[in-house]
Formats: C-alpha cells, structure tokens, sequence
C-alpha cells in the first residue's frame, strides 16, 4: 500500500459546525467530499444521524437507539457536495430551533459509492479509503455461521461498528482490545459481553468474519459496517485503565487528537464523544454521547494534547478505577510533523 503515515489529516476526516435554520442548509469548507457524516444536535435532544455514500443520502442510521434504517431526504442529507454536503429541513439533520450552539458535524472520507467486492463467502458493497485505513461495507446476511466479509482495507481493521439496517436489531462493535468473541453496542451502555457476533474469528487484511448474531449476520437482513484500521499519524485505537481521579490516565497516540470516543469496557456506562472544534479549548472539551440523544452538557473530562490526550476527570465512563476503557481518537497532526503546529489548547 502506497501510504503508511498521514501528514493531513484533513484530506480524510474534519469537523464542521452548523446552524439550524427552517430550510435547506448548505455546509461547505471541508477539503474533500465526505461518505460518511455523523451529525448531532447540539441545543436539542434530537437523535444521531448518520449517513454515508454507500446506502445513499436521505438513508439515516441512529446511534442512540436500535432502529431500522430510515430513508427520508427531508431529515436527512439530501446531498454530498464536492466540499460538504446539503441537509434536509427537519430533524435530526436539520432544526430550526438549533442556532444557539447548533449541529456537529464529523466527516470521513472513504471512496463514493463503492463497488462490488467478493472477497468473502459474502458478496459486499464496499467503499474504502486504504490511505486512511477507513471503509464503509454493505452487505445481506444469511444467518449461516461462519461467513466471511470484504473489507477493502488492505491491512486488518483494529475496529468494526455494524448496524442492522432492516430490523430494530441495534448495533455491534468489535475492538481489537476487547477481543474477537466479545462485543459493545453503539446504542448502548454495555461492558463487553460474550457474543458470536464476529464468530471468536479476528479480521484479516482482506476480510472480517461473522457468526450466527442476527445484528451481524440476519438471514436477508441488510447491514453497514464501518471499518477502521490504525494509521500513523492520523488514527489509533486503543485502551487505558481508569485510577479515579481528576489527574487521570494520559493517553499518547502521536498526534493531536481532533475526535475521540471513549467507552468504558469493563462496566455499562454511556460512551462519551469530544472533538476539537466545539469552543475549542481545553477544560471546555464538552462530551457528547453517541448512545444518547441528549443536548450538548457544559461537562467537560478531557484535555487534547499535542500528542494525545489526558483524562481530567474521576467520571465512570471516562475513568473508573481498575476498569478497562476502549478508546477510538482521529488526528489533527503528527508529532514533530509540519502540517500544523503540535501545540496543547
């Protein structure tokens, strides 16, 4: 593979504020044109929504709860466009009550609409950015267990996140660090659980496996799943234990974070979200949860550091003692890079 180490982030994943307003909305200024946008309202408790180029614009999927896809452009995104995209009117895209803090939005790149891939013993729809170690795969389970699934990446994914788009079946996320027979729900606050979702099977550089787990593998039910792979510079996906305190764990990743989610594995507590552009500031690092549809809290538990980031608070979620937290973070800049200064907020 050409690439191995990322010096621009932001030619594959930025952050992009919005306001709310009673018409189309209109969002421009990324450096590329995203397939998969992940949006949340800020002054309203509205759900997540997200959507991406392979299921097509106004199809939208929900992390805070475990409904089937909807497909309406009018609360949805109703275009890519070649630096951003266009929402509908309504929500969860759109709000005219939202122009206070208004809307986050997190965009990927990945590759269009993709194409056909028939690495597995399932055929797939498959749109990968091998540079940046992402891509996003469509597929019709058959119940059958074990199947195996193209990914695209090239090199083995260290996270997948599933959705069951037919059914009210809800979410599933593999992590390296938990484990292949263990699974974490998307919309939900659960610790690791025994599950035959990837078949106790890990990834490969070409394909993911999955068992007998109707949200991973139902028998002519449609599914997404998005896959990450670790690239220098840019993504890493790790975990840390958790001691209590408001001096918590530092977490090094080599580059500056401008998103990260966190989960705690060990116990159920809600998964929290921060980012870089939302005030932008360290100690104002607010969370938002990616299984709750709550407005954005004035909460803030972690500092974004030039080279990492460094839990500040004894929250459970974030920190509990003795427990195990999965982390996903995106770059800003590499160490020592000279893409942008490696400066702490």
């Amino acid at each position: 593979m050409a690439y191995t180490t990322i010096n621009k982030s932001k030619d594959h994943f930025d952050g992009k504020i919005y306001l709310g307003s009673s018409s189309a909305v209109t969002v421009t200024g990324l450096e590329f044109q995203p397939d998969w946008v992940w949006i949340k309202d800020r002054d309203n408790g509205n759900n997540h929504c997200l959507v991406d180029a392979v299921r097509g614009v106004g199809k939208y999927v929900q992390s805070d709860n475990n409904s089937a896809e909807v497909n309406n452009s009018t609360n949805s995104i109703s275009a890519f466009t070649s630096d951003g995209f266009t929402t509908g009117t309504g929500n969860p895209a759109n709000e005219s009550a939202s122009t206070t803090k208004g809307f986050m939005s997190w965009n990927w790149k990945a590759n269009g609409a993709g194409s056909a891939n028939t690495d597995g013993s399932i055929n797939s729809t498959v749109s990968a950015n091998q540079t940046a170690g992402f891509s996003i795969v469509s597929y019709t389970g058959t119940g059958n267990d074990p199947e195996t699934i193209g990914h695209g990446l090239g090199v083995v994914p260290k996270m997948i996140i599933v959705k069951d788009r037919s059914t009210s079946g809800g979410w599933r996320v593999y992590n390296e660090n938990i484990g292949n027979n263990k699974v974490l729900a998307l919309d939900g606050t659960i610790a690791s659980t025994t599950s035959d979702a990837w078949n106790s099977t890990t990834p490969t550089s070409s394909l993911f496996t999955v068992g007998n787990d109707t949200i991973t593998n139902g028998n002519g039910t449609t599914h997404i799943a998005y896959c990450f792979a670790e690239k220098t510079g840019y993504s890493k996906f790790g975990s840390y234990v958790g001691n209590a305190n408001a001096d918590g764990p530092f977490v090094y990743t080599g580059f500056k974070p401008s998103f990260v989610i966190i989960k705690n594995s060990s116990n159920a507590h809600n998964w929290t979200m921060i980012d870089d552009k939302r005030l932008g500031y360290n100690d104002k690092n607010y969370v938002l949860f990616p299984d709750l549809n709550n407005s954005e809290p004035t909460t803030s538990e972690s500092d974004i550091v030039s080279n990492g980031f460094k839990v500040r608070a004894s929250a459970n979620g974030v920190n509990q003692s003795g427990n195990t937290m999965i982390y996903m973070a995106f770059g800003q800049s590499l160490v020592g890079s000279n893409n942008v200064p490696c400066n702490a907020r």
